[in-house]
């Protein structure tokens, strides 16, 4: 039910004026499914409320609910035509009362970190570009029909509203820094197993893939206590975002997920100083995917230690500043930050081996990244101890892999069971650090496990064989001739 509506929005959106793009596709729908989800929490909360024998105080007043605007209902559960909005009339109340009233949460708001104050930063945000009201009426009412009122509901809901992000990264290079192959996201956090009462950041949040799948793992792993349960909602995943857009959808994917408070904030990560990091400031786990290819500014180079433009190598200082002692961090990178011969790579590389052990890097396939036509490594690391060894792994899906063949889980599962042992194979293999050249500190990717292929024969050689083969061959055809 949940893909026919999405299907269905979209066709809407395809002929409203105000929509030009899959982004927008996107952004569109998540205004509308966001208000009403949010709907349905706080009905489910005064529900709670009422059989505990308490009050609800409802976030939202009564006249911008959606049960008021959206869809106001008589006695009998059918839509009140006689006070329904629709066409100009609908538009002009979302416009000039609905957005503005809830922009303003973000001023009312007493926590940075309340869902209230998230409302406000969405909807500060956010513009509604459906210009035809009676293309937004059609798009309430399908939106409306959608049931929340079970757990696999809910499930299903955020792995469709994935589906429209991973879409969307795929629609074009400015959607492209949204979406993380899910499986590859998996695979990191399986292999880091983060554990309640561990803290998870990504300061390169994009949709917050990271973070709702790191929730979803601690949550099916731990023990369903109060205390676990309140320590998961509002101590356990930070994150950090530049972009508007990316901002917003990454805290309503968050809270489409079941997050309702996320600990996240809409800053430039790398506009922070990475000398005013303190320890108050660090985490147990770093799961990330930087943008990479980035030009920053001479000022925001100043920020850093080592100076480069390259944005993702401005991350990785990030990351390894931000990691508590002995904590652990998977993130993805260009594979040609192992073997850049540049000043800021070597001394990059060099950093990275002498303060944190870099035990893995698996080594990724083209095609990995839907539209984007770079290769990429995860790097795994833990702080505080030296680099001694580090293990490849080469990824082989036995595919050409893109939009009909995208990466699976079942591709990355012999990674995960052999990263525990780290065995030599043709995939894979071990460098020693005591090997590593310490002017380059040169980390190519080179698999010294491939079998090796035939050489090439000589000419001489190949043209003797034919003549041998022709000779044979005469001598076959004079003998059938002398027969008949």
């Amino acid at each position: 039910m949940f893909e026919k509506v999405f299907k269905n929005i979209d066709d809407i959106l395809y002929k409203d004026p105000g929509a030009d793009s899959e982004l927008d596709y996107v952004a569109q729908t998540s205004w509308v499914l966001f208000l009403r989800y949010l709907d349905e929490i706080e009905k489910e909360k005064a529900d709670e409320a009422t059989l505990s024998g308490e009050n609800y105080k409802f976030l939202i007043k009564e006249e911008f609910r959606w049960s008021s605007w959206a869809m106001p209902k008589g006695e009998g559960g059918q839509v009140d035509h006689h006070i329904v909005l629709t066409g100009p009339d609908l538009v002009e109340f979302v416009d000039q009362k609905l957005f503005p009233y809830l922009a303003n949460f973000k001023y009312q708001a007493e926590d940075p970190q309340s869902l209230e104050y998230k409302v406000g930063e969405i909807f500060s945000e956010l513009k509604n570009k459906i210009q035809s009201g009676y293309n937004l009426r059609e798009i309430v009412q399908l939106a409306d029909g959608l049931p929340f009122g079970t757990e696999l509901e809910k499930h299903e809901l955020s792995h469709l509203y994935e589906t429209k992000i991973k879409n969307m990264g795929n629609a074009g290079r400015n959607g492209g820094q949204f979406y993380t192959p899910r499986p590859l996201i998996r695979t990191m956090i399986k292999v880091l197993d983060p554990k309640i009462g561990e803290t998870i950041y990504d300061p390169a949040l994009g949709s917050a893939g990271f973070l709702c799948e790191a929730y979803e793992y601690i949550f099916n792993k731990m023990e369903k206590t109060t205390d676990n349960l309140t320590q998961l909602q509002e101590n356990t995943l930070y994150g950090k975002e530049k972009k508007n857009l990316a901002y917003v959808i990454g805290v309503m994917n968050m809270i489409l997920h079941g997050i309702e408070a996320p600990n996240v904030t809409h800053v430039n990560t790398l506009g922070e100083n990475i000398r005013d990091i303190q320890e108050k400031d660090r985490h147990d786990i770093i799961l990330a995917n930087p943008p990479f290819g980035g030009k920053e500014r001479a000022e925001v180079q100043q920020n850093f230690d080592i100076k480069t433009g390259e944005t993702a190598f401005l991350f990785m200082q990030h990351f390894i500043k931000s990691l508590k002692a002995g904590g652990r961090a998977a993130v993805v990178i260009k594979n040609t930050f192992l073997s850049n011969s540049d000043n800021a790579s070597v001394s990059l590389r060099q950093l990275l081996l002498e303060s944190c052990n870099l035990h893995t890097v698996l080594d990724m396939p083209s095609g990995t990244f839907l539209g984007a036509g770079v290769k990429t490594v995860i790097l795994f690391f833990e702080k505080g101890e030296p680099t001694k060894n580090t293990w490849f792994y080469q990824m082989d899906p036995g595919r050409n892999m893109g939009k009909t063949n995208p990466l699976n889980d079942k591709d990355l599962a012999e990674f995960i069971e052999l990263q525990k042992t780290k065995p030599e194979t043709e995939k894979s293999w071990m460098i020693l650090t005591g090997d590593v050249n310490e002017e380059t500190y040169d980390l190519s990717v080179k698999n010294p496990n491939l079998p090796e292929e035939a050489p090439l024969r000589d000419p001489k050689e190949i043209l003797k064989e034919m003549e041998v083969l022709d000779s044979q061959t005469n001598v076959i055809l004079k003998s059938i001739k002398d027969f008949l």
